[in-house]
């Protein structure tokens, strides 16, 4: 879909909040999308996500679904999935791209056999010990805005950073720990945002840093060297690419000795005033509405 005035005339549902752990982040997301729908005239309703959603979709009859989920059964691949069988065009990856980008162990299968640089790394699995050489990143295989991770620079934080990262998943992802510069890259389907550095006032990029606002410096542009930018911008749509990604998407990485390893790739990106996207795209003049209407008119069917 390319006209705007087209779809108009069709009812959007906006997908939020779900049943992951990123619930009130989803909201808090979905409701700044509705609103800038609304605002621009369009017929957009919310969508509270649970177990019931096939049945309140054939109630809404929603012509386009504009997801807003993150995490489990939202950002996964199962909503995607549902939405392909009941032939309602979304916004965002398909099936492929979300479920395997969501997996942060498929993720990492999918980057080393494509050669694309991403910290070194080992699967374990159901509470297995975890022999790694510190310091390394621990995390949840199948959780976002860095839930459950823990970075361990002594053993004796093994025990307790794995305990944490399984409380949240069988699967878990150890990486080598990159004390480098914090980079994102930002791709609506045939544009690629400003990129931007995130520095944390204090630790590491985690859950409080994300949403609270004055906690992390946002750089955008960042201010990197010309190689290290063409670099990020070559990898970045490498992985958009890879992953069959569509819509609007980010991929995050850490600079190591002047190589840009990624490190994660989020297929729905928050839309809150903290979020990354909406601050790169206001880095191009450009206006949150017009953001949300460019997401919008890239709805389809993946297949």
């Amino acid at each position: 879909m390319a006209d705007n005035t087209v779809l108009k005339d069709n009812k959007i549902g906006v997908l939020m909040g779900g049943m992951s752990s990123e619930r009130e982040i989803s909201l808090k997301s979905g409701n700044a999308v509705l609103e800038s729908l609304l605002r621009q005239g369009y017929n957009a309703i919310g969508i509270d996500v649970d177990r019931g959603l096939a049945e309140r979709l054939k109630k809404e009859a929603i012509n386009i679904a504009f997801i807003v989920l993150h995490g489990r059964w939202g950002e996964d691949g199962t909503v995607q999935g549902l939405l392909e069988l009941e032939g309602i065009p979304y916004t965002g990856a398909g099936v492929f791209g979300s479920a395997s980008a969501m997996d942060k162990a498929a993720m990492k299968y999918i980057l080393t056999g494509a050669g694309i640089p991403t910290p070194a790394y080992k699967v374990y699995r159901n509470m297995e010990p975890v022999r790694f050489p510190v310091p390394f990143v621990v995390k949840p295989a199948s959780e976002g805005s860095t839930i459950g991770i823990s970075i361990v620079m002594n053993k004796k934080d093994i025990e307790s950073a794995c305990e944490s990262a399984f409380r949240y998943d069988r699967k878990v992802v150890v990486e080598r720990y990159i004390r480098g510069r914090e980079i994102t890259v930002g791709i609506i389907d045939d544009i690629s945002l400003p990129i931007v550095e995130v520095k944390p006032k204090k630790g590491f990029y985690d859950f409080e840093a994300k949403y609270t606002v004055g906690m992390t410096e946002y750089i955008v542009p960042a201010r990197l060297n010309k190689t290290i930018e063409k670099r990020a911008y070559r990898i970045a749509n490498e992985v958009y690419m890879l992953f069959e990604l569509s819509g609007c998407a980010r991929i995050d990485m850490l600079i190591d000795e002047g190589t840009p390893r990624v490190i994660d790739i989020n297929t729905s990106p928050g839309m809150t005033e903290t979020s990354l996207v909406p601050k790169a795209w206001g880095c191009l003049g450009k206006t949150f509405d017009e953001l949300i209407e460019k997401i919008l008119l890239g709805a389809s069917l993946k297949i």
